[in-house]
């Protein structure tokens, strides 16, 4: 089972991840963008580390997850702000009043986050966006069974991720480059990728899935 504690520090990872790939994030980003997805993401993030130390006390996930949401958005003025934090509501809302999670919770949760950044964003597979990634790991997740199968997970949105790279833009700013997007990954489907993998390693860490 894993508790609220665990599932701070699982967060916390994904903070440090995402400080520690800030140029990297960005370097992807620069070959499709303003070349600023890493320093975004790690703006946002910090943020909600320091919402975290706020909440060390709080038991009930969902209400950590809308919290999380909440700072994220204010935190980070471009769109990825508004997708994250629909994420982290929509999967808040599929474990509420839960203060521990078991494998189908935690199968749930991120099913849940996928689908909420599909539909807030509106983006397809193909795109060459995050839901590149995070709909063939939300797809992997429904087909796998009972339990969370982390590994297979993590392939599945790996392979969704590195797919991006000989993918054309269709939307945002990188649509304007056309068949010269075609060759680079694109940074929000590295970043949601990252960040889902670390999830899973933290919790396996702990041997709670």
């Amino acid at each position: 089972m894993i508790q609220a504690a665990d599932f701070r520090s699982a967060l916390l990872a994904m903070r440090d991840k995402m400080i520690e790939e800030r140029d990297y994030l960005c370097e992807l980003d620069r070959q499709l963008g303003d070349g600023d997805h890493g320093v975004t993401m790690s703006i946002g993030w910090k943020a909600v580390g320091d919402k975290l130390r706020e909440l060390e006390s709080e038991q009930d996930i969902s209400v950590i997850c809308k919290e999380v949401a909440m700072t994220f958005l204010n935190a980070v003025g471009s769109s990825v702000g508004p997708l994250y934090a629909t994420g982290f509501l929509q999967a808040g809302k599929s474990i509420k009043g839960m203060t521990t999670l078991t494998k189908e919770d935690v199968k749930t949760f991120w099913i849940s986050f996928a689908e909420g950044i599909e539909y807030r964003g509106g983006a397809k597979v193909g795109d060459k966006t995050m839901v590149d990634t995070l709909s063939p790991l939300g797809i992997y997740l429904r087909n796998s069974g009972h339990g969370f199968d982390a590994e297979g997970a993590i392939a599945a949105a790996r392979q969704g991720m590195e797919s991006t790279k000989e993918l054309q833009s269709s939307v945002g700013r990188s649509s304007r480059l056309g068949n010269r997007s075609i060759g680079a990954i694109d940074p929000g489907s590295a970043s949601a990728y990252l960040l889902f993998k670390t999830f899973c390693e933290s919790i396996q860490s702990l041997e709670k899935v």
